[in-house]
């Protein structure tokens, strides 16, 4: 055993060894000087085709201060904020440091101190911004000397003049440009208690918002009452600390939160650049598992390769444009004023995004309108209902809600549902559906028009070829919107963009996804049920070294022939539906129109086989001043009595398409295999949809027979279900007709054509095709 004399001696000597370690340390490391930290770099953007679209994003908005010329006020709160002891302490905080060693030690994630002047050195630390032991033992090395041989004032100038404010904004002169048009010295104190909230970061605190980072967390609304509530504690802490007394900032609260200029761009962000660079940069930081930051990208030195099609951004842009000069009249319609399109174009085959039209100007308008906006998408959100039908089938009415797969009934886009309107919504068991008041859900069609009176019979192909909302909520009702959801979300769309499941008007698309979302969902049955989540960004490098590759991770959402099926129906709706304004002739397209309640938005979102594109069209005030930011209805608008997804988001569409589309290879939709059983009230094929649009004196006529679909005809078997076996036959008569038919109007009880249950000729109440 070592005496304890050795065992001294030895403890005594690693001391002296780390003491002697440390001085050196301390002996070798600089303090750092203003000026070197403004050497940041620019990023550069490059277009898909690999030339180069902008280069921006590093340090070129600051202008270094004197200490004189910062305001008392911006120093006070500062203090009162992050550092209470700073013009008494060394420049370190003991506790912090203790914590950071702690949690590194258990292999967390490396902290830095809470001083102001180790703030101030890690500002100034700009060539290396890594998140190591080594990295953060200089920091503290640095931060120790800057305390003991640096005047508090020469820190305090530093940290105002090197932090990061947001905007672009490196230093309290470049940020009092930028959210206040004024020089730093001409801050007030209130003015200076919202700066000083910023430096806690202004992606969360910049009332402005940054949805394009963080859509849950950074919104518009969010970030202001973030920053409001942050601004009135800073008042409130500058009064305890005698900076600042109580009846100032019971001035400054009465006053209200200091008003903010908008944010402004430079000018190499302008028409749809901005939006560009914007989308890129939270893809980076999204997605490149912290190796690429915020902060990171602020300082520079990236080259950054995007998914964006240089010509498709140009065509989308101009069929925009094309419409605005052409319809939309602010000058002469008051209806026209505040109108917003917003747009983008997703490859199927991986999910990359081609093109984006965010709106007339990134330097000018400030939200991008491709990204989330809040605008509902109405029909378009029919066809993951009818996914969802295709997929898991109605549920037996007989069981419970909850039922297995092999209890339910896949369902044949020949399954019949009513289309009238007004229609009394049921559960799935035929309970009448109610809310928690015991009110009655009575749905609605566009324009309150009821389809194929007198019985109202639609199957599934017309009624999303005509957006009959009256088929689809029941059949969202049958099919339980529990799965409605969750065919949304295998499509692409995120969880958060969902309004409540819990309402029918789930189906109707509630929801408000943005338009990037909803051409990649749209774009999953473009690829027969793959998914690709969008993405702009293909490689990053950072000084020659490429630190990020996207990989593509496909998904299977849907079966092949499921997908497929949704395609071909949703072909209906553009070959002779609500969709025709969309048609690129020679080329198989699919969409679905979508228009909501109160017509304050409208969409158009369709696909070829290797393109599919969203088209949002909303009016809404969405000005950083405007204190009335909703969305305002469409009726007039653009001179017409409402907007409808195939008025200018179908005609958008397909200028954009129509250009998009020259010289590529002319692609069909697969061909869909015959999927499901015919459910509904009757199993004979649906009449050509014929309109009655209360209130009306005239009889309806009767109906007629349907088109011939791509659905081939259904056996007996299929036929006869436990939906339809009360009016089978032999034949297939039913209560509409049959195979043979009649065209009797009244009922007859004898074997002959007329029978109102229908008999071994096929007879029926209505007649038949025979």
């Amino acid at each position: 055993m070592p005496s304890w004399r050795l065992v001294t001696g030895a403890c005594v000597g690693f001391l002296g060894s780390m003491m002697a370690a440390a001085g050196i340390a301390y002996a070798l490391v600089d303090t750092p000087t203003v000026a070197d930290t403004a050497k940041a770099q620019n990023n550069v953007y490059y277009w898909s085709d690999g030339t180069q679209m902008v280069a921006t994003g590093g340090e070129t908005n600051r202008q270094i201060i004197n200490y004189e010329d910062i305001p008392k006020s911006m120093r006070y709160a500062v203090m009162s904020a992050e550092n209470k002891t700073f013009e008494t302490d060394k420049g370190i905080d003991p506790m912090g440091i203790a914590r950071a060693v702690a949690n590194m030690a258990k292999g967390g994630q490396t902290q830095g101190g809470s001083t102001i002047t180790q703030q101030y050195v890690k500002n100034a630390m700009l060539n290396d911004q890594s998140q190591t032991v080594s990295r953060k033992l200089k920091e503290l090395f640095v931060s120790i000397k800057v305390g003991r041989t640096v005047g508090k004032k020469t820190v305090m100038a530093g940290y105002l003049n090197t932090a990061y404010y947001g905007r672009g904004a490196y230093g309290i002169q470049a940020a009092s440009r930028a959210y206040f048009g004024e020089n730093a010295s001409e801050l007030n104190a209130s003015q200076t208690a919202f700066l000083a909230s910023v430096l806690k970061g202004a992606t969360y605190y910049d009332p402005a918002g940054s949805p394009e980072i963080d859509p849950i967390n950074a919104t518009r609304e969010k970030n202001t009452e973030r920053a409001k509530a942050r601004w009135s504690w800073i008042l409130g802490e500058e009064v305890k600390d005698g900076r600042l007394s109580a009846s100032e900032r019971a001035t400054f609260i009465k006053k209200g939160f200091p008003e903010l200029k908008s944010p402004r761009s430079n000018a190499q962000l302008s028409g749809q650049v901005g939006y560009l660079v914007d989308l890129a940069k939270a893809y980076v930081i999204n997605n490149s598992g912290g190796k690429v930051t915020a902060n990171a990208l602020q300082r520079g030195g990236y080259e950054i390769h995007t998914t964006f099609d240089k010509t498709k951004v140009k065509q989308l842009e101009a069929a925009v444009k094309k419409v605005r000069k052409e319809s939309i009249k602010p000058d002469q319609r008051e209806k026209d004023k505040y109108v917003q399109f917003g747009g983008a174009s997703v490859s199927p085959e991986d999910g990359a995004i081609k093109a984006i039209y965010g709106g007339a100007d990134a330097t000018k308008h400030f939200t991008n309108n491709a990204d989330v906006t809040g605008a509902q998408v109405g029909s378009t959100f029919k066809p993951f209902v009818l996914a969802a039908a295709f997929k898991w089938g109605v549920r037996n009415p007989d069981l419970a809600a909850e039922q297995p797969d092999s209890a339910r009934t896949i369902v044949s886009p020949k399954s019949l549902y009513s289309g009238k309107n007004k229609l009394k919504i049921q559960n799935f068991d035929g309970t009448v559906w109610k809310d928690k008041e015991g009110k009655e859900w009575l749905q609605t069609n566009d324009g309150g028009d009821s389809l194929n009176p007198p019985t109202y019979q639609i199957d599934l192909r017309e009624a999303m070829r005509e957006s009959v909302n009256s088929a689809y909520v029941q059949l969202g009702m049958d099919v339980g919107l529990d799965k409605v959801k969750q065919s949304a979300l295998r499509a692409g769309l995120l969880e958060n963009s969902f309004a409540s499941a819990n309402y029918p008007s789930f189906s109707l698309g509630t929801s408000d996804p943005s338009a990037i979302r909803m051409a990649g969902a749209y774009g999953t049955f473009a690829a027969s049920g793959q998914q690709n989540d969008p993405y702009s960004v293909t490689e990053v490098y950072h000084e020659g070294d490429r630190i990020y590759r996207h990989e593509k991770k496909t998904e299977s959402a849907f079966d092949a022939n499921i997908a497929n099926n949704v395609t071909d129906v949703l072909k209906t709706v553009v070959d002779k539906g609500t969709g025709t304004a969309a048609q690129l002739p020679g080329r198989d397209v699919a969409g679905k129109t979508g228009t909501t309640d109160g017509n304050k938005s409208a969409w158009f979102v369709g696909y070829t086989k290797q393109l599919s594109t969203a088209i949002t069209m909303y009016r809404m005030d969405d000005n950083e001043k405007s204190k009335n930011r909703k969305f305002l209805e469409m009726y007039g608008t653009g001179g017409q009595d409402k907007i409808h997804g195939a008025s200018f988001p179908a005609e958008i569409w397909h200028d954009y398409m129509a250009q998009a589309m020259q010289g590529q290879k002319y692609e069909t939709f697969p061909a869909p295999e015959p999927i499901g059983k015919i459910v509904g009230e009757t199993a004979s094929p649906t009449p050509t949809p014929t309109v009655s649009t209360p209130p009306s004196s005239s009889a309806p006529a009767s109906p007629t027979p349907s088109e011939t679909s791509a659905d081939p005809s259904p056996s007996p078997s299929e036929t006869c279900n436990k939906w339809t076996d009360w009016d089978c036959n032999d034949t297939g008569g039913t209560t509409d007709g049959g195979a043979d038919g009649g065209a009797s109007s009244s009922p007859s009880t004898s074997e002959t054509p007329g029978d109102t249950r229908g008999n071994q000729n096929g007879g029926s109440l209505f007649g038949g095709t025979g």
